[in-house]
Order: structure tokens, then C-alpha cells, then sequence
């Protein structure tokens, strides 16, 4: 895993599970953020001007809609204007980091993380090989969910067995993640609405 992400993640360790994220949604309803794409190695001071700045920003919405641009390389600069003030508190940092990966487990990709001028800078880790990523998605409670194909993963052929594996898997993470979190974690780590939409 990248160093700096490293770093990072253990100084807002734990990260926070869905359920905690639901739960701060609850209370902050209306949370933005301002966000500017910027190209890495860019010597200039960011413009908060420029085209690539999205001020007042759902950060899902952001993530979903201009992904284009972390695959391009760009990095997403993301803070909080208040009082003309950019800043972004721990809360914040720990609540976004957990939206963010969780918005991006679906493709499979490795994050950097970073702190700078009060921003938290978020890009596509493009030297990240299938153990970086499983490291970086266990520190965020999920199953890394890819997998190198060209490696023996242990996976069973056989379509019913490789579900009760994978199951299997499933049920003990969970356990070893009620252990270390308690009622902070949810099986599978949803968040509480789908539960309560099955039920």
C-alpha cells in the first residue's frame, strides 16, 4: 500500500463502517463539500476558480459523475468552506475517506490518500498490485472483492461449492469484525436501510 495512505489510515484509525457513516448522515443531512480536480505535479497554487472546481458538492454525486478524471490521473482535492475558511476537521476526514471507498469498491481500484493545504487528496494508486489492494480494503472492514486471476485464489470451480466458500469467508470476517468493533459493525457491512428494506 502506498506509504502516505499507510500513514493516514492509521492516524484515523479505525476507519469508520457504513453504519457509522449512515449515522452521521443522519445528524449532518446536508453535507457538502468543495471539491477541484488538479493534476499531479501541478507547482501552482490550485485555482478554487477554475472548471474543475465543483463548490458545494454531494461527494457521492462528484465521485459518480466525474470518475473519468481520477482515471485519467487527476487527483480530487476535497475541503469544507466555512467563514471564507477552508477546512477540514478529523470528523470529516474519517467520514469521507469511508464514503469514498465505499462509493469505489465496486471498481475494484486502490486509493492514495493524502493530507495537504486542508485538503484531503484523494487519486487512483496506478502501482497497486492485488495485495496493496487487499491490505487497503481490510483496513476499511470490506472483503477485498478482486481478484489476480492469473494466481491460484483457493476459489473452488465448482459453482455451489465456491458460494459456501466465499460464505464462509464472509461469516468469519464478520465475526472477527464484531469482535474488534462490536455494534459499530453491521454483517456485510451494510448500511442499516437495506437491512431494514429486507426485513
Amino acid at each position: 500500500m502506498d506509504q502516505l495512505t499507510a500513514i493516514l489510515i492509521e492516524k484515523y484509525s479505525p476507519m469508520w463502517t457504513n453504519k457509522q457513516v449512515w449515522e452521521y448522515e443522519q445528524i449532518h443531512e446536508e453535507i457538502k463539500f468543495d471539491v477541484l480536480y488538479v493534476q499531479p505535479g501541478n507547482k501552482e497554487e490550485p485555482s478554487w476558480k477554475s472548471k474543475l472546481a465543483h463548490p458545494v458538492s454531494d461527494i457521492r454525486d462528484i465521485l459518480i459523475g466525474t470518475f473519468e478524471y481520477l482515471v485519467d490521473g487527476y487527483e480530487l482535492w476535497i475541503t469544507r468552506s466555512k467563514n471564507n475558511q477552508k477546512k477540514l476537521d478529523e470528523t470529516l476526514v474519517r467520514y469521507l475517506m469511508a464514503v469514498i471507498v465505499d462509493t469505489m469498491i465496486d471498481e475494484e481500484i486502490c486509493l492514495k490518500f493524502r493530507e495537504e493545504h486542508d485538503c484531503l487528496i484523494v487519486s487512483i494508486d496506478s502501482q497497486a498490485d492485488v495485495i496493496d489492494c487487499k491490505e487497503f480494503f481490510e483496513e476499511f472492514y470490506h472483503l477485498a472483492t478482486g481478484f489476480n486471476f492469473n494466481v491460484n485464489t483457493g476459489i473452488p470451480d465448482d459453482e455451489t461449492e465456491a458460494e459456501i466458500y466465499l460464505s464462509r469467508l464472509q461469516e468469519e470476517f464478520d465475526e472477527k469484525m464484531k469482535v474488534k468493533l462490536g455494534d459499530k459493525y453491521l454483517p456485510g457491512n451494510n448500511d442499516p436501510d437495506s437491512i431494514n428494506a429486507k426485513e
